[in-house]
This record gives structure tokens, sequence and C-alpha cells, in this order.
């Protein structure tokens, strides 16, 4: 995933997540510098999803 992609529109992104996934958490949704892999992470195990299937998420929106 390009790191750029999500810094310039994450704050669009985490509110089209919260829309979409009422039970994430501004906590769940935090997002750092070189972090990415742990953002995943967490969508992974709040959403129950595969890495694949959160990174296809991101990227589509």
């Amino acid at each position: 995933m390009d790191t750029l992609q999500i810094k310039g529109k994450w704050n669009e992104m985490k509110g089209k997540l919260k829309q979409q996934y009422a039970d994430l958490t501004d906590d769940d949704l935090t997002y750092a510098d070189g972090q990415e892999d742990e953002l995943i992470g967490r969508l992974q195990q709040k959403l129950g999803k595969t890495r694949d299937e959160v990174i296809q998420m991101l990227r589509s929106m």
C-alpha cells in the first residue's frame, strides 16, 4: 500500500470507515507515519477481515 495515499486522504478515509463501521473508535483508526501495518492489524482484528481484504477496502476509498 502506498504510504502517501493513506497520508494524503486519511481524514476523509477515517470518516468513511466510521460511517460504514459504527463500532470503530478513534483509537482503532489512529494512524502514524510508518505504522501502516499496525493500523491494518487493528482493522483486521476489529472487522474480522483478512489483511488483503482490509488493504483492498482502504484502496477502494
